[in-house]
């Protein structure tokens, strides 16, 4: 395959959870249009088999019919890759995935292989090192925020890594028109986490004062924004579904507290103050300069990840939001978190953008050179390889790949089989694994 100047190049897109996709599909759009972003072509798409592989419903809700996207384990993607050949690839995974990827892509010893971008899909919190090393090897990992670009630098200077492919972006899906107050509406949305808080009891205390603040202000339009159905997985696990505990509450919910889902952007449009613990719809808040709160209810912590808003201003707590605090974000850190309020959301990409270009439009690609090789890393990267069905060289294990596609029936077969092991294991998850739980703890 020849480098790629004029023509917009084909960019396919990996993903592993809804979210995952929103950002690796926007990102591609916005990094990969070629000299001219009119003719560039949708990314092709394919999701990673797992856990938390999205439902229709959940690709519908991120923009994607899901006919359009091929289901696929790693073999099967480097399969694909190596018949059908693509200039830039999206690694919107889990970090021991992209590394799997990498390696098993290096494998291939493709004539000419793909620019190969990764990153983050929201707020970096936890497992900073592992994650970035584990995506260390790719051409581009997006740091969504000039506070994420120097911290990546300076882990990658600390293992004497590469610090080249860092590069300045910002979160692509931020967007819609600036908050403007309107007389008669007042809206508050309380934009839910899949794993935070983790325990019972947190979630409960959030929902009861939730329905507390609904109650002591009657008037409000209060909404409970989730992020999936029961029985769906997001990109973290959900063993406790809100809607399951609102099911119990002592008292209900009172009438004007109402259970939303869909398109956070859609939600965005008629919020008024967004609460939160930690979640990444914060900085889609702000971005938007919509009042934004975030919880010290239960501690500033780590594990909650509401330390990463330290200095912003945002820190608050029900009692105070029951008694009309609206905080006020701090500017500084606003822009060092690529939040762009200013108006410069739409450079934001541009680096990127010109990253992969100058990739693309050399006569040929560097070997690629994750940090974690055989010799860095021996008792860790083969586990990891191991659990795409890889071996240590990178190479898909015997077995790790069928033949060839099935079709007709075998594959509505083979589709529905999945989907009921799939249904199992979340049942598995949300209702039985917190019985056997609550039970160990008596």
């Amino acid at each position: 395959m020849s480098s790629r100047t004029s023509q917009a190049p084909r960019v396919a897109v990996l993903a592993d959870s809804d979210t995952r996709w929103k950002w690796g599909a926007l990102t591609a759009r916005r990094i990969a249009a070629g000299d001219d972003p009119a003719e560039a072509a949708e990314p092709a798409g394919f999701l990673l088999r797992g856990r938390a592989t999205p439902t229709a419903r959940q690709l519908a809700e991120v923009g994607v019919a899901a006919d359009t996207v091929r289901e696929v384990t790693a073999a099967e993607f480097l399969r694909a890759l190596r018949d059908e050949g693509y200039d830039v690839v999206v690694l919107a995974l889990v970090g021991g995935a992209v590394q799997a990827l990498l390696h098993g892509i290096a494998a291939l010893r493709l004539p000419r292989r793909p620019v190969l971008v990764t990153g983050y899909v929201g707020v970096v919190y936890e497992k900073l090192a592992d994650g970035l090393l584990l995506r260390h090897g790719a051409d581009v990992v997006l740091a969504n925020s000039r506070h994420d670009a120097d911290r990546f630098r300076a882990v990658y200077e600390g293992v004497g890594a590469d610090t080249s492919p860092v590069t300045e972006a910002a979160l692509p899906f931020l967007g819609g028109a600036p908050y403007e107050r309107r007389e008669g509406r007042d809206t508050v949305v309380f934009a839910v986490q899949p794993s935070v808080p983790e325990s019972r009891s947190d979630r409960l205390y959030l929902l009861g004062r939730l329905a507390g603040h609904a109650r002591l202000h009657p008037s409000r339009e209060v909404l409970l924004k989730l992020r999936s159905r029961p029985g769906e997985h997001t990109t973290h696990l959900e063993e406790l579904p809100y809607q399951r505990l609102a099911e119990g509450l002592p008292g209900g919910l009172p009438p004007n507290l109402s259970l939303v889902y869909g398109h956070m952007g859609e939600v965005l449009d008629r919020t008024d103050l967004l609460v939160t613990v930690s979640s990444t719809a914060a900085l889609e808040a702000l971005h938007r300069r919509i009042p934004t709160a975030i919880l010290t209810d239960l501690g500033v912590r780590e594990a909650l990840g509401n330390h990463h808003f330290l200095g912003s201003g945002l820190l608050t707590s029900w009692d105070r939001i029951d008694h009309g605090d609206r905080p006020v974000p701090d500017e500084e850190w606003l822009a060092r978190q690529g939040v762009a309020a200013d108006g410069r959301y739409e450079t934001a990409f541009d680096a990127a953008r010109e990253r992969v270009a100058a990739l693309l439009r050399r006569p040929e690609l560097p070997p690629l050179t994750p940090y974690y090789t055989p010799a860095t890393a021996p008792g860790y990267l083969p586990g990891i390889l191991a659990r795409h069905r890889l071996a240590p060289d990178g190479s898909p294990l015997p077995g790790a790949a069928p033949a060839a596609e099935p079709t007709g029936v075998r594959r509505v077969l083979r589709d529905t089989v999945r989907r009921a092991a799939r249904g199992a294991y979340r049942h598995g998850v949300q209702r039985v694994a917190p019985v056997i739980r609550r039970m160990g703890e008596l």
